[in-house]
C-alpha cells in the first residue's frame, strides 16, 4: 500500500515543481521587456533581495555592534567624493529624463510604454552608449531607467556613512523604509516598463536629489559653515512636494487611457502618500520643534533680563 503512494507521491511533486518553475519563468522572464530582462541584477529578484537584505542587517544589527566600542569615522573625503559623484548622476538623470522624454516626445497627460526599437524609444531606454566597453565582442547598453535603478542602490552608503559615524538619530523609519522601497520600485521599472508615465517620478526625484546632495557636498567640504547652509530645512519640503506631484500626475490615468497600467496606482499613490505623511513628520519634529524650543529659550533670556533689570533699579544701580 505504501510502495503504490510512492509514484503518486512523485507525481504530484513533479506537478507542483513544474507549476512553479512555469510561473516563476512566466513572472519573471516573459512578462519582461526582453530589451533588459538580461541585464545585470535584473533577471531575477534573487541578487536586489540579497542587497537589500544584506543592507538591513549591516545597519539594524553588524553595524552598530562593530561601531560600538569604536571610534567615529570621519570620513571627509570619501563623503564629498561621494556626494560629488551623486550630484553628476543626479544631474544627468534630470536633464536626460527631460531632453529625451518629457520636453520632446511625452504627453503629460498620460504616456505608455514604447517597447519598439525605435529611434525615440531606445534613447529613452538607452540614454546613452559606453561604445568603449566591450564583453566577448558584445556591446554594453545602459539604459536611464536602469541607471537610475543602479543609483539607488548606490544611495544605500547613506546609510552605511551614519553607521561608520555613528550617526544613529539620521536612521529612522522614514530614512529606511525609503532607501529599501525606491530601489525595489526602480528595479520592477527597469524590469517591466522602462520608459513612459512612470518615469515622471523618477525625473522629479533626480532634481530633488541635486538639491540634497550639493547641500551635503557643501556640508563635507566646509563643516565650519555648515550653520550658514541654511536652505536644509527646504529640502524636506522639496521632498514633500515631489510626492504631491507624483500624486497628481499618477491620478492622471484614472482620467486618460494610454495603455500605461492602471493597476501601478496601487502601488503608487498610496505610497505617495504614505511617503508625503512621513516626510511631514518629519518636518514637523526636526525644524517646528526647533523654531518652538529656540523661542522659548529667548523667552527665557528676556525673563532673566527683565529679572536682573529690575532687581539692578531696586538697589539703586542702574547704569
Amino acid at each position: 500500500m505504501n510502495s503504490s503512494n510512492v509514484p503518486h507521491i512523485d507525481r504530484m511533486s513533479n506537478i507542483y515543481n513544474n507549476s512553479v518553475v512555469r510561473f516563476y519563468h512566466y513572472v519573471f522572464h516573459d512578462l519582461s521587456d526582453p530589451r533588459t530582462r538580461d541585464w545585470f541584477l535584473i533577471p531575477s529578484p534573487v541578487p536586489g533581495a540579497s542587497i537589500l537584505i544584506g543592507y538591513l542587517y549591516f545597519i539594524l544589527s553588524w553595524g552598530p555592534r562593530h561601531m560600538e566600542h569604536r571610534k567615529p569615522y570621519q570620513l571627509k573625503n570619501i563623503l564629498v567624493f561621494y556626494n560629488f559623484l551623486q550630484v553628476l548622476l543626479s544631474f544627468w538623470l534630470f536633464y536626460e529624463g527631460l531632453d529625451a522624454a518629457w520636453l520632446r516626445k511625452y504627453s503629460w497627460k498620460c504616456q505608455p510604454v514604447d517597447y519598439s526599437n525605435s529611434p525615440d524609444a531606445l534613447r529613452c531606454l538607452s540614454l546613452f552608449y559606453f561604445s568603449f566597453i566591450r564583453h566577448y565582442g558584445i556591446l554594453l547598453r545602459i539604459s536611464g531607467v536602469y541607471i537610475y535603478f543602479l543609483a539607488k542602490l548606490s544611495e544605500l552608503l547613506d546609510t552605511v556613512f551614519f553607521v561608520l559615524r555613528k550617526k544613529e538619530k539620521q536612521i529612522t523609519f522614514l530614512h529606511l523604509y525609503h532607501h529599501t522601497v525606491m530601489p525595489m520600485v526602480s528595479w520592477g521599472a527597469t524590469k517591466y516598463y522602462p520608459g513612459g508615465h512612470g518615469t515622471f517620478i523618477g525625473v522629479i526625484n533626480s532634481f530633488v536629489h541635486i538639491i540634497m546632495y550639493t547641500y551635503y557636498l557643501l556640508a563635507a567640504l566646509l563643516p565650519q559653515y555648515q550653520k550658514y547652509l541654511w536652505w536644509k530645512k527646504y529640502i524636506t519640503t522639496l521632498q514633500m512636494g515631489q510626492f504631491c506631484l507624483a500624486f497628481l500626475h499618477s491620478c492622471q490615468l484614472l482620467i486618460y487611457d494610454c495603455d500605461y497600467p492602471k493597476w501601478s496606482l496601487i502601488l503608487i499613490l498610496p505610497n505617495a502618500m504614505f511617503f508625503y505623511f512621513l516626510f511631514a513628520d518629519f518636518y514637523s519634529n526636526a525644524y517646528k520643534s526647533d523654531t518652538k524650543r529656540s523661542k522659548s529659550t529667548e523667552a527665557r533670556e528676556n525673563r532673566a533680563a527683565k529679572k536682573m533689570a529690575n532687581g539692578s533699579t531696586e538697589n539703586g544701580k542702574v547704569d
